[in-house]
């Protein structure tokens, strides 16, 4: 009976190992060449992939992503800009209603004539020579294979496309508002992200984004009047010129009419493009970093300020390497296209000449570009960590070490905390009732999340985080459990509970002040939490005589402390164990000797109502 059983246990331990393997990635490689015709905007292109299949699934089916399917009339972009359109967010100053919108494509869509739309329309795919069965989902095709991909494997997939660029209305497209001609971001058909959770086919609908680390060979033909930048190296420098030949060479065009650009990119999750007959470029070369790219359309009343982007990226790069991880890659380039400022590996499409988006963009080469999260799932991970990252590091470039650099994000977040509007972070960005709890959520909860944090365990023990995190998760996929594990062996305290508090509900912070008395000869003050979301608490005493005194209050959750910090050394109280509404603290002294208590004066904790934060003793 005993020898059945331990054949069982054992049985039953490498099912459960087969059931739960350690997590893997897929990786693909692409080839692509593409002919551009500029008088009618379309182009042909072909594809030749080589996929692995790292997982311990079989693959019967595959998708890909057809982003441009989105620009046409009734498309589910166009339908969820208009349906959304319809919200009323409130009234501004002069009493006129203010209405959900994303402001750059409202009902845009619904008006593209045909010339205007964009598509992308797959004509053939084939695996070793049989064309597959497609079935299209307006932005995703469904490829339903004729032999299975096994685990562990490697298929080669061929597909023709054609594809039509439409007017740009968000982040894609030709002719954008500064004349750029084409911003080709999303351009290509695109092999949906299989992971852990399964395929992840997002219909487009104007949001996030998430890719296969792969390869991209990338070669584009185009009229020779048109200069190009992108993601990768350019490959053929010497040979297409407009500054990229290397100093002093002597640029020899082939003849006719089309020059073919031709790129390389390692390790990467997208590919991004924009072409223009007025670029012109600043290069800049980052101390013991990237080869920088400033391109843009010359115009000589901002040249000055596009000048002053290039330099400042130059000055930021130590700063931003030092704190957040070097950058890996040869080169980046800062390319005027899209629509505002949107991300991709190893460049970034941005309207203007603003330094502050332009540093948001480059970071997100950290948050997302290398630590690839699923932006759909979490856009926290993805906007609010290159929110924080950009306001440090614009605070940097102040040499401003005194202000909190955080103050706007926290203030965007208390005014979605005191709203209706508020969902949880975990929600799918996709899914969000309105734009403005999407944005308000992702951009600037998720910077509260990274700064609070550091008042928890210590703004020296957060910077070894981010690094920590660097470290581990660069060139793959974190989920917010691989971040806070990171940071709970870095801090040696448990933050599950902030994950859980800060991600998956709406519950806020709100702790006050109470009674201040004397009992047997000790001051005791009375603290309150108001709100659901428990916290440790940094509390500061101001005694009449000058002196300050900081007390720290660690919540029992936590299972540790934070370092207490060299210029304000604190004294260690008991656990607040998170379930009692109120803490009575004891400090040696006469209450006529305190003049003012104050709760988190770092202003760190995202208490909702700081009115009650802060009082004087008569």
């Amino acid at each position: 009976m005993k020898k059945v059983q331990l054949v069982l246990v054992f049985a039953l331990a490498i099912n459960l190992g087969i059931a739960q393997p350690d997590r893997w990635q897929q990786k693909i490689k692409y080839v692509i060449d593409v002919d551009m015709n500029v008088a009618t905007n379309q182009f042909t292109g072909t594809e030749k992939i080589d996929y692995w299949n790292n997982s311990p699934d079989t693959l019967n089916r595959i998708f890909v992503h057809l982003y441009w399917n989105a620009f046409q009339p009734g498309s589910m972009m166009d339908v969820r800009s208009r349906e959304l359109g319809k919200t009323e967010l409130g009234t501004d100053r002069k009493g006129n209603t203010i209405l959900d919108w994303d402001s750059r494509v409202k009902d845009r869509i619904s008006k593209l004539q045909p010339n205007e739309i964009g598509y992308d329309s797959v004509l053939t795919l084939k695996i070793a020579g049989i064309a597959q069965k497609l079935v299209y989902h307006e932005t995703i095709l469904e490829v339903q294979l004729s032999k299975a991909i096994l685990p562990h494997s490697k298929t080669s997939m061929d597909i023709a496309f054609k594809s039509q660029v439409p007017i740009q209305v968000r982040r894609s497209g030709r002719d954008n508002a500064e004349n750029i001609r084409y911003s080709m971001s999303q351009w290509y058909p695109k092999v949906t992200e299989y992971d852990y959770q399964g395929w992840n086919a997002n219909p487009y609908i104007a949001r996030e984004f998430y890719g296969v680390w792969g390869d991209y060979d990338v070669n584009i033909s185009i009229d020779k009047t048109y200069m190009l930048a992108g993601t990768g190296t350019l490959q053929n420098a010497n040979e297409v010129g407009f500054g990229y030949q290397v100093e002093g060479t002597k640029v020899k065009q082939p003849a006719g009419q089309k020059l073919i650009w031709k790129f390389s990119a390692q390790n990467v999750h997208d590919f991004v493009w924009a072409a223009d007959p007025e670029f012109t470029m600043q290069k800049r070369q980052a101390p013991n970093g990237p080869l920088i790219y400033v391109v843009y359309k010359k115009v000589d009343s901002v040249e000055a300020k596009w000048k002053a982007l290039a330099d400042t990226t130059v000055v930021a790069y130590p700063f931003i390497a030092k704190t957040f991880g070097a950058y890996p890659y040869k080169n980046y380039s800062f390319i005027q296209g899209g629509d505002g400022g949107m991300e991709y590996p190893m460049a970034t499409l941005i309207k203007n000449f603003s330094i502050g988006t332009a540093i948001h963009e480059w970071m997100h080469s950290w948050f997302q570009g290398m630590m690839g999260t699923n932006e759909s799932l979490y856009p926290w991970m993805d906007e609010g960590f290159t929110t924080y990252a950009e306001l440090r590091t614009s605070a940097w470039l102040r040499r401003d070490t005194t202000a909190f650099p955080f103050t706007n994000a926290y203030d965007s977040y208390f005014r979605l905390a005191k709203g209706k509007m508020e969902e949880p972070m975990a929600t799918h960005s996709d899914h969000y009732n309105t734009n403005y709890a999407y944005s308000s959520a992702a951009y600037s909860k998720g910077a509260v999340f990274m700064a609070q944090l550091g008042y928890i365990v210590g703004d020296k023990v957060l910077d070894k985080i981010l690094l920590e995190y660097y470290n581990q998760w660069r060139f793959k996929h974190p989920n917010p459990n691989d971040f806070i594990r990171v940071a709970e062996k870095v801090s040696g305290i448990e933050l599950q509970w902030y994950k859980e508090y800060m991600v998956y509900t709406t519950k806020t912070i709100d702790y006050s002040i109470g009674d201040v008395s004397t009992e047997n000869g000790k001051t005791k003050i009375i603290l309150k939490r108001n709100g659901l979301m428990p916290m440790p608490i940094d509390l500061l005493i101001t005694y009449k005589n000058g002196n300050k005194e900081m007390h720290y209050i660690p919540m029992n959750l936590m299972y540790g402390t934070k370092p207490a910090d060299e210029k304000q050394p604190y004294i260690l109280h008991d656990e607040w164990k998170w379930v009692n509404p109120d803490y009575s603290l004891y400090i040696d002294g006469n209450v006529a000797d305190i003049k003012e208590i104050e709760l988190d004066p770092s202003k760190k904790m995202a208490d909702v109502n700081r009115i009650n934060n802060k009082i004087s003793v008569p």
